[in-house]
């Protein structure tokens, strides 16, 4: 960069000053110095470069207002009047152009002196600042905001302005919230009406409008009117003109634009200067789009003219101007560059150029950038991208800025240039300092606003590039960011300019947790097969895949059996032996993590002297293996609130991809492995967290199962990875296998037959079978031998018959999904059914269960209702409504396919389905049953949805996705989440993304919220003799809040009796109490464990219900009413707090570190007793957010979470979608309080636990138990299931094993699960000899850890059986043993 600089070239006064003024200041900065020479979390500022201009208040902007306060000399001018100019924005690049502006008029004029004040609307949020502003505004003559979209804080503008509008001389809002837009005035000129007149100024503020060519219309319309309004002769056109000269000067920002715009509001609008003739000019206007660079004599309208210039520099080498230097396209916003608040820019510009690439900087004035993207990045004859990646500098998404986005259009530009998008962030609301302090990162409004909004639009790699000064406001590169910035857009760029041959991939796969029969784990993937797909397509695109086997199973043994054994290492197979000093030498953090693991080696991942890189090469393709956290066999280390740094065999694994095996592109294969989860920064990277540590400068590419958008998100923001999405598995109805099918069969004989002779006998038949398989836990079933009347009979055989209906109606992902193959047609029903069984009334479509029901003169949800009851006709109906649903799909379905079973060209042969009437498949089936006149209109508008929906689930994109990326193409965003509840998820292959966290909860989700709880607290009220719970301990996860958007979210709101309250742009950002008359019950307190990704993603909504749940302890209302005011009151007593800290009852981890680590304890056999597990939920947990101080982040907070969870009279969580089950993950019971919570009640008495289940249209609310039992029925012990996981091999077996360590988790903190679940197991598993024999032989190391679970289960008193079973089960573990070390030797 040095030599760049120092050509003939120099920089306009502002910028040598700024930029020698970064390296005068002692900002040793941890992004300006040299990676080893920092500390953790170093406060490396001297405290002296910022006197008075931070106050510790506890929030993320402590910067004060009183650095942007200039008042006259007094000693000067002293007969001239003094003007007061009071200002709020959003950013600060303002503040430098308007503070030189009135210095310079304070020197100049010689009819006012100025006094002026800037606040920053974030500022506003501490009360003393706000205190000060309502102080400043009491003697203002003008008011100047701009850009205030945020609902709470234009409401307090709003608000102080309101007060003294009418007083002031001038008021000027430019583009906020049309709440503060309406406080304009000037002379005549208001905005009173803003919205409701049909002026044209004003119809583009209507809501409808405000999509991208907002922008547009806006600049081109403040371009016209000023002409044409000048010769109207009314006061108000010449008010309305100054209006818009005014917008004219502001948008132009640069310190001579301002002087002037000053000058005309005073002459114009202060009566102390009333008849004083004030001179100015017209404001400057500069190009509303263009190209800019900081070294051209001007703006350029014209790529040729550009690049013209840019061949003819005289700073800049040949190698620049060649063809072949690689082309970096950058947007910049023009404020920034007007303002002369551009230093951040030009450091990006000359550190890319130092790096061999040509830059091509385009800008826009307005906030929509699609245009200038299409015009300047694409070749407008060849249409081919004049550039190999693009970073955004603006942080904001392509089109629509703050305000509204409109996301369709960015992704229509962004996919016709198709090149990688990157979105980097200068600091907006934080100096520099407060980011680096802080452990959350970046302000959550920022992260809402910069990181959220555009990974809508396919942006990645959210790297902070610049930062902010306290003192003047503008901002400052972060050289160390910058060169990472540019490196890794200048490395995504080269994958399009690359070869196929010469590229190089590192595949990485995980292996959790650690042992031999783990290698290749991912959620609903089959890693291996996938892996063989993917390589075998690569290598016939023209990829070097050299040596790749004949086979997957021929692929695992590769990489797991070190078959020269040329390391003689124990397992897996070794690819690389680092000595420690090449380690050091290559991994620049290794001192960081001595304090975690001591000197390198240490003993994982080594062998006493090296590092050993676990994976096997094939040509250009490297397959490694992830090292795991390290610390999962360790309790103590489990036990520490904090999580530790990587291992040096972690950062020796990244090091060897990066630099030794040197890799162009990582592709880490499916969820999810420990990089993005290690300790760091929530959003927004500093050098010193690991995740960016580890991943370097390497494009990182991430297959991630579709429906878990939310730790997808993470991996996005903290390994700066491209998620593409892949499928689960397709689903299938659970059905019913041994007793259970026999008790079907009973009860159809019993209907037939009840009112012969034999009904009294059938029943007895059908409870003792119904006993055999363990249903008495779920159903009340009558003593053996108990006469039974005849009434009874039906509502005993009718529970039953709902209870075995719910289990065969089950979905289960049956088998693992391989990476290139898509369901075929018929593995698609079941999705379907369940697609069609939801009323979307937004798309005005009806399900199809209730178009059934209106048929035969019912409402759905009273069936559902008589269903749950037990009711026998209406278990009959809707079992009828499911099979018609199910038959009528499979026959349209059949329509659509060929002799394979293959979808063929859907879209025709819908078509001709749709256009036949009385032909229509679905018809000719429903003519044969109950429902032959169903609504024609409304079940054809379900079937056009439905083959929409059947395309998308077949269709194969996976594989493709993949190979836009490592060609270094843009690949398309899509939400990720429920194909059930949102069939956009599909089809798979797309950049997934979660949502715009401030727009939770929705009406739609509050709505399904009030129904679940209602459920809840009326099951609790029966379980608990009548009594409302006074506390309710529940669960909040990133992902479930994502699929259903806000739903459990809301269920927290409607307990404690809060609604929630949209803005304008749709944005929940408060909420207002609902009276106790309309609640009918008293408010329910809380204690809400928000999972380490909610945190993540939703820190905007921990706020908000901290907030919500403050405010309802300090309403005035009885304390039998409202049980989180009489629980705080009584927390604050005790503790001697005062009632809202008390009321704290929002609890995560630390920031940087995820989970309570029951779960690597219970999968790691590594825990004493139950105290223990409950020590970690304890030491981990119990970390608060608070409203009051949000910028702390997450803080310790230990004895009011105690007191808040001995409270809780019940346990809660949720289920949404039917791919993920309570023993399908270890999350769930690593988030349960049920046992802790016992343990923690004065009464010792145990809390009712509950799931809620809303996988189905009919959501339910079940206790712990009954689900846990389910779960088992449906899958663990399910042959449907069992049989699908085998048949994908190696890994069924481990996902087998995985049910069953889950359960005991569930054993151990709960004590919910039942002795048969484990008895019934080992049944299946073990004493099948067929059965022992095929997992023994497909997978040893998982049937080892299947026998150690049982042995464990019994052990720690969970599972009671025979000492035969027992004595078993240790003679075939000492089997097993022999026969692993016989493979190894």
């Amino acid at each position: 960069m040095s030599s760049l600089l120092s050509s003939a070239f120099t920089l306009p006064a502002t910028k040598t000053d700024h930029l020698s003024s970064i390296s005068d200041k002692n900002h040793i900065l941890q992004s300006f110095s040299h990676k080893k020479t920092y500390k953790y979390n170093s406060r490396a500022i001297k405290k002296s470069t910022i006197k008075n201009v931070v106050s510790g208040n506890g929030l993320f902007t402590q910067t004060s207002p009183e650095v942007r306060r200039i008042v006259p000399d007094k000693t000067q001018n002293q007969n001239l009047p003094i003007i007061k100019i009071v200002y709020v924005v959003l950013e600060a690049q303002y503040q430098s152009s308007l503070s030189a502006a009135v210095q310079s008029l304070n020197k100049t004029a010689n009819f006012a002196q100025y006094e002026v004040v800037g606040y920053l609307v974030e500022e506003l949020r501490d009360e003393k600042t706000y205190k000060s502003f309502c102080k400043d505004l009491e003697d203002a003559n003008i008011f100047i905001g701009s850009l205030i979209f945020v609902e709470e804080l234009a409401i307090k503008v709003k608000n102080a302005v309101e007060k003294e509008r009418d007083r002031m001389d001038a008021v000027l809002v430019f583009p906020s919230m049309p709440e503060v837009m309406r406080l304009n005035k000037l002379g005549t000129f208001s905005m009173s009406q803003l919205g409701q007149s049909k002026s044209p100024f004003f119809q583009l503020f209507k809501k409808k409008k405000q999509g991208a060519g907002f922008a547009d219309q806006m600049l081109k319309l403040v371009r016209t009117l000023p002409k044409v309004l000048k010769y109207l002769p009314s006061d108000k056109a010449q008010d309305a003109r100054l209006f818009i000269l005014s917008l004219q000067f502001w948008l132009g920002g640069s310190p001579d634009n301002l002087v002037n715009f000053v000058k005309m509001i005073s002459g114009s609008y202060i009566p102390a200067l009333k008849g004083v003739k004030i001179e100015y000019s017209d404001p400057v206007l500069y190009l509303d789009t263009g190209i800019w660079h900081p070294l051209a004599p001007c703006m350029y309208d014209d790529l040729k003219e550009y690049l013209n210039w840019y061949g003819t520099r005289r700073d800049a080498s040949q190698k620049l101007k060649s063809d072949n230097a690689p082309v970096i396209g950058l947007v910049l916003q023009r404020s920034h560059i007007v303002t002369g608040d551009e230093s951040h820019y030009v450091a990006v510009i000359m550190e890319l150029e130092a790096r061999g690439a040509k830059v091509i900087p385009i800008f826009a004035g307005g906030l929509d950038f699609s245009g200038p993207v299409e015009k300047y990045f694409i070749d407008p004859i060849t249409k081919k991208p004049m550039v190999n990646s693009v970073v955004s500098l603006t942080g904001f998404a392509l089109v629509g800025g703050p305000a509204r986005q409109d996301h369709p259009r960015a992704i229509e530009a962004l996919m016709k240039l198709d090149v990688p998008y990157i979105v980097a962030l200068p600091l907006v609301f934080q100096t520099t300092e407060e980011w680096l302090n802080s452990t959350l990162g970046l302000h959550p409004i920022q992260v809402a606003l910069q990181v959220a909004l555009p990974e809508l639009d396919g942006g990645m790699e959210p790297i902070v590039f610049a930062g902010r000064d306290p003192r003047t406001g503008k901002s400052h590169a972060l050289h160390k960011r910058v060169e990472q910035l540019c490196t890794r857009a200048i490395r995504w760029g080269e994958l399009k300019r690359k070869t196929k041959n010469e590229k190089k991939v590192a595949i990485t796969v995980f292996s959790f947790p650690p042992d031999k029969g783990n290698v290749g784990t991912a959620a609903y993937l089959n890693v291996f097969a996938s892996i063989y797909s993917v390589l075998s397509d690569l290598k016939n695109d023209g990829y070097n895949v050299e040596g790749l086997p004949e086979s997957a199973e021929a692929l695992i043994e590769d990489v797991i059996h070190d078959k020269e054994a040329q390391f003689n290492s124990p397992n897996l197979n070794v690819a690389y032996k680092m000595s420690v000093r090449e380690y050091q030498q290559l991994t620049p953090y290794a001192t960081l993590l001595e304090e975690n693991w001591g000197k390198a080696p240490g003993n994982l991942n080594s062998d006493g002297e090296n590092l050993l890189v676990y994976g096997k090469q094939y040509g250009n393709v490297f397959i490694g293996v992830q090292p795991t956290f390290g610390y999962e066999g360790d309790p103590m280390r489990l036990l520490f609130s904090k999580s530790a740094s990587p291992h040096h065999g972690f950062a020796a694994y990244y090091s060897y991809v990066e630099k030794i095996f040197g890799a162009d592109a990582v592709l880490h294969f499916g969820t999810h492995g420990s990089l993005e989860f290690m300790p760091g920064k929530q959003v927004g990277m500093s050098d010193v967290c690991f995740p960016d540590s580890l991943i370097g400068n390497i494009p990182n590419i991430y297959y991630y199962a579709a429906n878990n958008p939310s730790e997808a998100t993470v991996a996005k923001r903290r390994s700066y990875a491209n998620t593409i999405s892949y499928l689960t598995p397709p689903a299938e109805n659970a059905g019913l296998y041994k007793g259970l099918k026999q008790l079907s069969e009973l009860i159809s004989s019993y209907q037939s037959l009840k009112d012969t002779g034999r009904g009294a006998q059938i029943v007895s038949s059908i409870v003792s079978t119904a006993r055999q398989c363990n249903l008495d836990k779920d159903v009340d079933l009558p003593e053996e031998g108990v006469e039974i009347s005849v009434k009874d009979r039906d509502l005993v055989v009718g529970k039953v018959y709902s209870k075995i209906m719910e289990i065969e109606s089950r979905l289960l992902p049956c088998g693992l999904h391989v990476i290139g193959e898509p369901p075929s047609a018929l593995e698609a029903v079941a999705t379907l059914v369940n697609i069609a069984a939801l009323d979307r009334p937004e798309e005005g479509i009806s399900s199809f269960p209730s178009i059934l029901a209106e048929t035969v003169g019912r409402d759905i949800d009273d069936i559902y209702k008589g269903n749950d009851r037990g009711i026998l006709k209406d278990v009959e109906l809707l079992r009828q409504i499911t099979e018609a649903t199910r038959g009528a799909i499979s026959s349209f379905v059949e329509r659509t396919t060929n002799d394979k079973g293959q979808v063929v060209n859907v879209s025709d042969k819908l078509t001709s389905i749709l256009g036949f009437g009385l032909n229509e498949p679905w018809i000719q089936y429903l003519s044969n049953s109950k429902f032959y006149r169903a609504d024609r209109e409304k079940l054809r508008v379900l079937f056009g949805f439905l083959g929409e929906c059947l395309k998308l689930i077949v269709a194969d994109n996976e594989l493709g996705s993949l190979k836009q990326a490592l060609e270094g193409k843009y690949v398309e965003p899509g939400p990720g989440g429920d194909p059930i509840r949102n069939p956009k998820v599909l089809p798979t292959g797309k950049n997934i993304h979660a949502l715009d966290p401030q727009s939770i909860p929705t009406t739609a989700a509050m709505q399904s919220a009030k129904l679940v709880v209602d459920r809840l607290l009326e099951r609790q009220k029966a379980d608990n003799g009548g009594q409302y719970p006074e506390t309710v301990a529940l669960v909040l996860w990133g992902t479930d809040n994502i699929k259903t958007y806000g739903e459990s979210l809301a269920q927290v709101l409607w307990m404690i009796g809060v609604m929630p309250i949209a803005d304008t742009f749709g944005r929940v950002n408060r909420v207002e109490p609902v009276s106790l008359e309309e609640l009918g019950r008293p408010r329910v307190d809380v204690v809400v464990n928000c999972s380490g990704v909610f945190r993540d993603l939703f820190i905007n909504q921990m706020n908000l219900l901290d907030r919500a749940i403050k405010m309802v302890a300090e309403l005035d209302e009885p304390e039998d009413q409202n049980y989180v005011r009489k629980h705080a009151l009584e927390q604050a007593k005790t503790l001697g707090v005062d009632v809202r800290e008390a009321a704290t009852r929002v609890f995560s981890n630390a920031s940087g570190s995820y989970s309570a680590n029951i779960n690597l304890a219970v999968e790691n056999s590594s825990w004493n007793d139950e105290k223990q597990l409950q020590d970690m939920y304890l030491s981990r947990k119990s970390f608060a957010f608070d409203s009051d101080a949000p910028g702390v982040g997450m803080t310790e907070k230990r004895q009011v979470f105690e007191m808040a969870l001995a409270t809780a009279e019940a346990t809660f969580q949720n289920l949404d979608s039917s791919e993920i089950s309570l023993t399908d993950v270890s999350h769930y019971f690593d988030s349960d309080p049920t046992n802790l919570v016992q343990g923690l009640r004065k009464d010792g008495k145990k809390p009712n636990a509950y799931v809620a289940d809303t996988t189905t249209a009919n959501a339910q609310v079940r206790t712990l138990a009954e689900t846990v039992r389910l779960d088992a029925r449906t899958k663990l012990l399910n042959p449907k299931w069992y049989e699908g996981m085998l048949s994908t091999g190696y890994e069924g077996v481990r996902e087998i094993e995985k049910r069953l360590t889950n359960t005991v988790g569930w054993s151990a903190t709960s004590g919910q699960v039942d002795n048969w679940v484990y008895e019934e197991a080992n049944t299946t598993f073990i004493k099948d000899e067929d059965m022992l024999q095929r997992i023994m032989n497909t997978n040893p190391n998982s049937f080892r850890k299947l026998l150690q679970t049982f042995l464990e289960a019994n052990g720690r008193g969970y599972w009671d059986t025979s000492e035969d079973n027992i004595e078993r089960l240790r003679q075939l573990y000492s089997e097993v043993e022999d026969k692993i070390e016989g493979i190894d030797r």
